[in-house]
């Protein structure tokens, strides 16, 4: 009796059966992959600088002097209160020991609108003697050297290296950038250094600068803090946030 020839097992696909899909009920479709978040900073960045192609630093100035000092008067301030203040105050120091030198009742008076205008003074003085004496009246253009004058931290920092001098050493976080970078998802910290250190690793160092502008813009002009101003926004596709108050 001839032996039986064995017949090959059929691969598993075959064996599978077809689904079966009931009438007029379609395939269910898997959801759409967000985009990268680095993929997606970039289309947030491209949109941005097309809405706001002039934006820029508010405060006015001449010269790295001037924006420093206009810098420490903006703080707990606005851009345009300072922008108030300063013509007359530029008009009378035009020095680093011009400002280290005016009597301390003379520039609180200039000030005074400023709020918090006695500590404003007292940095403002310190920090002129300090760029008078030891960096022969010009301010310093390192991140090392700026954060040794009194009344200077990261923020201003950023400000005088990115505006007076093109450094990108790091990213301004004011509290516009602070609101925008958590609603936008770029950070979830709520500290302006840890917020910075989310913003550098996201954007690179080339877009540092112009990131703050921008997000400083649109943070006042439509991402504003109560009741933003979504249905105008241009970026507004891009946006996860739910809850539009953080």
């Amino acid at each position: 009796m001839a032996a039986r020839k064995a017949v090959p097992a059929r691969p598993a696909e075959a064996r599978q059966r077809p689904t079966r899909r009931k009438p007029g009920k379609a395939a269910p479709l898997s959801p759409a992959p967000k985009k990268t978040k680095y993929l997606r900073a970039s289309h947030i960045y491209e949109r941005l600088n097309a809405a706001y192609p002039d934006a820029k630093c508010a405060l006015e100035h001449q010269n790295p002097l001037q924006l420093l000092v206009a810098t420490i008067l903006s703080a707990q301030s606005t851009d345009k209160m300072v922008n108030q203040i300063t013509p007359a105050l530029f008009n009378r120091c035009k020095t680093a020991r011009d400002f280290a030198s005016i009597d301390t009742t003379e520039l609180e008076e200039m000030i005074h609108s400023s709020g918090f205008f006695r500590n404003k003074a007292k940095s403002i003085k310190a920090a002129c003697r300090i760029i008078a004496d030891e960096h022969r009246g010009q301010v310093p253009a390192t991140m090392e050297e700026l954060l040794k004058l009194p009344g200077v931290a990261r923020k201003t920092a950023n400000v005088v290296l990115g505006v007076a001098f093109g450094k990108a050493e790091g990213v301004v976080v004011d509290t516009h950038v602070q609101r925008l970078a958590r609603r936008l998802d770029f950070s979830k910290e709520e500290r302006p250094d840890r917020i910075e250190q989310d913003l550098m690793r996201l954007f690179p160092r080339d877009q540092w600068i112009q990131l703050a502008h921008l997000l400083i813009h649109h943070g006042r002009s439509k991402c504003v803090a109560i009741r933003p101003k979504c249905a105008e926004c241009s970026i507004e596709d891009l946006c996860y946030s739910e809850d539009k108050t953080v």
